[in-house]
C-alpha cells in the first residue's frame, strides 16, 4: 500500500442512528456495506461523512442523528493518511454545542476542520440537483468550495452571518413599523462586499470545473452532446450595489433580503436546453454522476489528496452501461478509499468479481451489529 493513501481505518458508533453500538476495520481501496433494507447501511456511510465533514449528508439537524431515547450520539475514526495516524471524534449531548475533536483536542472552529478529510457522496437523491430549486445546487457548489478553500468557506460563513443580523432587523422595522436606513446600512456595506467576493469566487470555480465536468459526462456517455453549466447571479451585474441600496423598502416589506448571492442559481443544459425540462433520465442521472466525479477530480487535484468515495444504493440506481463505467474506473485505481452500500450482496459480488482492487464486504444485520463474511 502506498504510504499517500488517505483512508478511514476504522470507525467506531455509539448511539448514533439507528447503531446502539458498531465497530469497523476498513480496507483501504473498496469497502462493500451490504445488507437488508432498513438495516443502517446508509447510516454508516453518513457517518464517515460526518466525521470528514462535521454534519450529515441527509439532514441539517444535528440531533436528528442522536439514536432514539438516547442522550448522545459519539462518532469515533482513525484516518491514516502518509503513514500518519489521526483520531477524529464528533460527539453531541442533546440540548449541548456538537463537540469535533482531532487528536482528542476540540477544534475552537468547526469550520478549521473542513478540507482536510475530503470526501465525495453519490447518492440515490443527486437527481434532486436538477429537480429541486436553486438552493440545492448552490449548496451543491458550495460544498465544493468549501472544502477546496478555506477562505470562501469564512466568506460564505460570515455572509449568512451577516444575511442573518440583516433579516433580523428588517422584521424589527417591520414589528415597530419605522426604518432606519443608517442603521441599516452597517450591515449593507460588509454584505456587499462579501457578496461580491462570493461571486468572483463562484466565477472562477465554474471556469475550472467545467471542462472537467465535461470530460467525465463524455465519458459516462459515449456522447458527443455538448453538456454547460450556467452561473445566475445578478451580484455580477453592473450598478448591483446601486440596486440592492434602493431595494430596501422591498426588503422591509418581505422582512428578508430579497438580492444577494443567496439567490444565484447554477442553470444545467444539455445540447442548448434545459436539463430539467428536455434531458431524459438517463441523461440526467449521467449529468449528476459527471458531476460527482468532476468533484472528485478537482478535490484530488487540488488538494494532492483522493477523496472517500461513498456510492450509497448506486446498483439500483445505474444503467449496467454506467456501472460498468465506474467499476472500470476502480479497477484502474481512479480513486482510494470507496464504501459500496447494496441491499443484494450477491449483485455486488458479481459486478466486482473482475476488479483487481482489494475488496472487503460488511454485511450490516437488523441488530445492528456487523461481520465480515470475506476479504
Amino acid at each position: 500500500m502506498d504510504d499517500n493513501t488517505f483512508f478511514l481505518e476504522r470507525l467506531h458508533l455509539t448511539y448514533f442512528k439507528n447503531y446502539e453500538e458498531g465497530n469497523f476495520t476498513f480496507g483501504p481501496q473498496v469497502n462493500c456495506i451490504v445488507g437488508q433494507n432498513g438495516s443502517g447501511k446508509t447510516n454508516l456511510l453518513d457517518a464517515v461523512y460526518f466525521l470528514a465533514l462535521s454534519k450529515s449528508a441527509f439532514h441539517n439537524q444535528d440531533a436528528l442523528s442522536v439514536q432514539h431515547e438516547a442522550d448522545f450520539f459519539i462518532i469515533d475514526g482513525l484516518f491514516r493518511h502518509k503513514g500518519k495516524a489521526t483520531q477524529i471524534t464528533c460527539s453531541l449531548q442533546r440540548g449541548q454545542r456538537k463537540v469535533l475533536m482531532s487528536d482528542k483536542k476540540a477544534y475552537e472552529r468547526m469550520s478549521e476542520h473542513i478540507g482536510k478529510f475530503l470526501v465525495v457522496l453519490v447518492a440515490p437523491n443527486d437527481t434532486d440537483l436538477i429537480r429541486g430549486g436553486g438552493e440545492d445546487r448552490r449548496r451543491f457548489f458550495d460544498g465544493v468550495l468549501a472544502q477546496l478553500n478555506p477562505e470562501y468557506l469564512a466568506d460564505y460563513l460570515q455572509y449568512n452571518k451577516i444575511l442573518a443580523q440583516r433579516n433580523g432587523l428588517l422584521k424589527i422595522f417591520a414589528e415597530k413599523n419605522y426604518q432606519d436606513d443608517d442603521l441599516l446600512e452597517t450591515y449593507n456595506e460588509p454584505f456587499l462586499r462579501l457578496a461580491a467576493r462570493i461571486f468572483e469566487k463562484r466565477r472562477t470555480f465554474i471556469g475550472v470545473f467545467l471542462p472537467l465536468f465535461a470530460k467525465h459526462y463524455a465519458y459516462l456517455s459515449e456522447s458527443q452532446e455538448a453538456v454547460d453549466i450556467i452561473y445566475e447571479s445578478e451580484v455580477g451585474s453592473a450598478g448591483f450595489e446601486k440596486d440592492f441600496r434602493q431595494n430596501r423598502h422591498r426588503d422591509a416589506q418581505a422582512q428578508r433580503t430579497t438580492k444577494g448571492i443567496h439567490k444565484d442559481d447554477f442553470v444545467f443544459e444539455i445540447g442548448g436546453v434545459a436539463l430539467r425540462k428536455f434531458g431524459s433520465q438517463g441523461q440526467q442521472k449521467t449529468f449528476v454522476l459527471a458531476l460527482k466525479l468532476a468533484q472528485y477530480e478537482l478535490l484530488e487535484v487540488e488538494k494532492k489528496q483522493k477523496p472517500l468515495l461513498l456510492l450509497d444504493d448506486i446498483f439500483d440506481k445505474l444503467d449496467d452501461r454506467r456501472i460498468q463505467k465506474l467499476i472500470q474506473m476502480m479497477d484502474q485505481q481512479r480513486f482510494g478509499q470507496t464504501f459500496i452500500t447494496d441491499a443484494r450482496p450477491e449483485r455486488t459480488q458479481k459486478l466486482l468479481e473482475n476488479c483487481q482492487a482489494d475488496i472487503r464486504f460488511f454485511e450490516i444485520l437488523p441488530q445492528s451489529h456487523a461481520r465480515t463474511p470475506r476479504s
